[in-house]
């Protein structure tokens, strides 16, 4: 099978303005691949006569485009190497290296059998979703090849579909300009989250197996030897020589324990297979994943080291909430102080913030990686568009242009950050470093920001003004700012094209129906897809109020102009030109650095119907008004929607809810129907047909029709001012706690009481043996982590009126326990308790917590990184705090088991 190439010339111009600094960059596929011309070439033009004369002879031949390309163009074609410093660097013009993006996995395992269950074209997949990553500025590629679906048990490379559709994915993200690190070896079989099917040597050998079986380690070498051979027939190249690959990671993960000197033989053997092949570009090899051999890894004879960063652990099975930008603050590194690790490079080859759907983590941890040393930092991992509806793949982990507009814009800032920030960097430690360089980080916002002259760059709604808004050149946003008010929710790229022209991209609205990293399940969407027409004002000056908009992409046939900067556009690319620009030389076939300009993709609308997700609060003051906002997709502008709230077995209240915006509705209810007892209440949906849909539930008719059956309802218990507020109940909470045990000897449970039969959280602790290894950092045994903010919205004008913390517990033995509040800016307050063998409530007066660290839980991974932090020093006030946190100290070796077990935690 052929590829397809682009066979029109394509070359551009980047002009950046203020510093005479310019850059032509042919982008041309040849047999070999996309090739690339360096700053280095424009450089070398002495005068403007020389670069005005290349100007003429470029326009007689293409089209210009005076911006900025907005992914990898500017990358230098060529190998790396790594000098004598550990500093990776390009053999071309030898500067560093500083790549960033994402891994993905649709050639394999279950992206591959979950695309082809929705019925997805897998070419064509792949290739939409690499334009994404083009268009999110992706310049980075990683993945660990899942070996197990394309060698047999002897080692041998089978020429199957897993095999071509990575050959096809290479050659896509070559065209892209995105640079590549293969990891050959998996050790994973395919199942993951199904049953296992692979066939190769690593359905038969385990990860101990893999580097003391002989025949295993024989297959592994046959393997290597093989991949690095293999010919591509979509690039004609070489594994081992293509230049785009620029490195290779041997293995992914291993397992290893003592003595060392099989592992670092074992590593030796495998790169000694791969340098056998005529290979001599860098070989990555894992430390972090087996610290108690790290000795063996730094004796072996890999040219560089790599990392991976789990800051918030993996699979807690439902939305982490709360501010976790403490947990990024920084990557140190036990070895950085060893020379044999000072002259090796530096890679992540996998990071994530483990069930955070908040826009704000990835930009923090570039820095981070940046400050650490790191040249290359990849994403696990981008989720494959057709499947990203249910998130299948891998639960814990969320990523889609399409899906998750706000967390993708966020790797766009944060690959804007690991390029722009130096190697070494440091901006000193939260909150400090919350804006820094060009960037800002907000948690309270739920923003990342960049803002030049001529990028500017937003994760949700701000006010800040662009640096310099007659410079802008590119624009990319969640929401609207100054610059770019938007009614809908999905992403939307601007980019300029000429003095008054510029491109427009809108993906389609994307909305949150369920909790994406549940229990997952490909009937089960958890985002929905809606392609509306939606209001958009622009204010550039260039553009003008009145400025022409027509449709790019296939099958768009727009045409209008804006009024006053309002244009109404629907999901799609579209050509913006002032009053009385020409835009007749510009066709959806130009080139825009490594983009085209009419390409798009988006996934098809979600055939659900309309849905609405809301929860209701844990409690509300009585004889206060109470607002009820609920998310709601579906709503026409001719449809109607209301509130029916009801006190239980009381009057009843039909009240029209707002649309303060898009999919968002609101109503109060007022204090005449809030006095003490429970407040009902139904979401009712009135088409412009008249039909109407009942949530929760999205059943058919009202609740005031005399038929209608269904007893499903939201509900609210209306208390007094003085009325304890939960934070934590073992009966109503575990779904949405961490309870996690931080030593070996933990583990969590649930019991019920023996007098009351209530539900308990258990903590149960062996005593560990005194020989066991001890964690780098000590800390609690096991914590309890609660989220609690929203149990504070209902009770708003009683939360400054509480006085104490209440805990009702009990332990095996008399032991001490820690809690701890923290609020919003991560300022920890702790205060012991102390427990008795008896079920007690204790109280703890708001006035004995005192200033303390911040336990890092769920426990951040790699294990050698910090498990506390520390905020500036404050004054504890309740409104502002948001987390719980129980804390069990360890027993010391030998000691007799302990449990405990904690029923409620409750304000008072």
């Amino acid at each position: 099978m052929k590829k397809a190439v682009y066979t029109a010339p394509a070359w551009y111009l980047m002009a950046m303005e203020g510093n005479e600094r310019h850059l032509i960059s042919p982008y041309t596929t040849t047999k070999k691949g996309p090739q690339y011309y360096t700053e280095g070439l424009f450089y070398s033009m002495a005068s403007s006569l020389t670069r005005l004369l290349w100007l003429v002879v470029l326009l007689g031949t293409t089209q210009l485009v005076s911006a900025q390309t907005p992914a990898a163009a500017r990358l230098p074609a060529g190998d790396v190497f790594v000098d004598p410093q550990g500093v990776l660097r390009w053999q071309q013009n030898k500067r560093e290296v500083a790549l960033f993006g994402v891994n993905y996995t649709a050639p394999f395992a279950h992206a591959y059998r979950a695309s082809r269950a929705v019925g997805a074209e897998a070419e064509k997949a792949i290739t939409q979703d690499v334009y994404h990553l083009a268009r999110l500025g992706v310049d980075a590629f990683r993945v660990h090849v899942w070996d197990v679906e394309i060698t047999d048990t002897l080692g041998n490379l089978q020429q199957n579909e897993h095999l071509r559709l990575l050959d096809h994915l290479v050659a896509q993200l070559k065209q892209r300009g995105i640079k590549i690190i293969l990891t050959p070896i998996a050790y994973w079989n395919n199942g993951y989250p199904e049953q296992d099917s692979g066939t190769g040597f690593s359905s038969v050998y385990s990860k101990v197996q893999a580097y003391t079986n002989p025949r295993a380690i024989r297959a592994q070498e046959n393997y290597l030897t093989q991949f690095l051979n293999h010919r591509n027939p979509y690039t004609q190249q070489l594994n081992r020589e293509d230049p785009d690959i620029i490195a290779y990671e041997v293995c992914n993960e291993p397992r290893y324990h003592q003595p060392e000197a099989a592992v670092t033989a074992f590593a030796n053997k495998m790169v000694a297979a791969m340098r056998a092949t005529g290979y001599r570009k860098p070989i990555f090899y894992n430390i972090a994943e087996n610290p108690e051999v790290a000795e063996a890894i730094l004796a072996a004879n890999v040219d560089g080291l790599t990392f991976q960063w789990y800051p918030s652990g993996l699979v807690s099975g439902h939305t982490l909430r709360g501010n976790f930008l403490p947990y990024v603050d920084q990557y140190p590194i036990p070895y950085r102080t060893d020379p044999r690790f000072q002259r090796r490079a530096k890679m992540v080859y996998e990071f994530e913030s483990g069930d955070i759907i908040q826009p704000v983590m990835y930009p923090f941890m570039a820095r981070s990686f940046r400050e650490a040393g790191f040249q290359w930092a990849t994403q696990f991992a981008y989720d494959p568009m057709a499947i990203a509806f249910a998130n299948t793949e891998y639960q814990t982990h969320y990523l889609n242009l399409a899906y998750t507009p706000a967390k993708a814009l966020s790797l766009l800032i944060a690959g804007k950050v690991f390029r722009q920030v130096g190697r070494g960097q440091t901006f000193g430690r939260y909150p400090v470093d919350s804006v820094f360089d060009a960037f800002r980080v907000s948690y309270r916002q739920g923003l990342s920001e960049m803002n030049t002259d001529e990028e500017f760059y937003y994760t949700a709604s701000t006010t800040t003004q662009p640096r310099r808004a007659n410079r802008l050149r590119h624009l990319a946003g969640v929401g609207s700012s100054p610059v770019a008010q938007y009614e809908g929710s999905g992403a939307y790229f601007l980019d300029r094209l000429a003095p008054g022209i510029w491109r427009l991209e809108v993906l389609p609205d994307a909305v949150p129906i369920r909790d994406p990293f549940e229990t997952a399940s490909l009937q089960k969407p958890v985002t929905q897809i809606l392609w509306n027409e939606q209001r958009l004002r622009l204010s550039l000056a260039e553009l003008g109020s009145r400025f022409r908009l027509r449709g790019l992409n296939e099958g768009n046939n727009a045409a209008a102009q804006a009024t006053a900067g309002w244009v109404s556009v629907r999901p799609g690319v579209y050509l913006l030109a002032a009053s009385g620009k020409s835009t007749g030389a510009w066709t959806s076939q130009s080139v825009f650095g490594n983009l085209r300009l009419g390409e798009f993709a988006a996934p098809a609308p979600t055939t659900l119907g309309p849905q609405v997700r809301h929860t209701a609060v844990a409690q509300a003051t009585a004889g206060q008004p109470l607002l009820i906002r609920a998310t709601l997709t579906g709503l026409g502008a001719a449809d109607s929607v209301f509130l029916l709230a009801q006190h239980y077995y009381g009057r009843t209240l039909r009240l029209p809810m707002r649309r303060p915006g898009y999919a968002t509705v609101e109503a109060t209810v007022p204090a005449e129907l809030t006095y003490a007892g429970l407040l009902c209440y139904w979401i009712v949906l009135k088409k412009a047909t008249g039909a109407q849909l009942t949530f929760p539930g999205g059943f058919a008719g009202s609740p005031r029709d005399w038929d209608y059956f269904p007893r499903d309802h939201w509900e609210v218990p209306l208390v007094g001012a003085k009325t304890p507020l939960y934070l934590f109940s073992a009966a109503a909470d575990k779904e949405q706690i961490e309870a996690r045990g931080l030593h070996r000897t933990t583990w969590t449970e649930y019991i019920t009481t023996e007098a009351t039969g209530a539900l308990a959280l258990r903590f149960v602790q062996n005593a560990s043996k005194a020989e066991e290894p001890k964690p780098v950092e000590t800390g609690p045994a096991a914590s309890l982590r609660v989220y609690y903010a929203d149990k504070l919205l209902g009770r708003q004008p009683d939360v400054g009126d509480f006085q104490a913390v209440v805990v009702k517990a009990r332990a095996s033995q008399p032991v001490g326990v820690h809690l701890v509040l923290a609020t919003k800016d991560a300022a920890a307050f702790a205060a012991p308790v102390a427990l008795t063998t008896e079920w007690q409530e204790v109280r703890i007066p708001l006035r004995a917590f005192q200033p303390s660290a911040l336990l890092l839980s769920p426990r951040p991974y790699p294990g050698f990184l910090p498990l506390h932090f520390q905020a500036p020093a404050a004054a504890l006030r309740l409104p502002d705090t948001e987390v719980l946190q129980l804390l069990v100290e360890a027993v010391a070796p030998g000691a007799a088991p302990l449990h405990v077990d904690v029923e409620s935690i409750w304000l008072h």
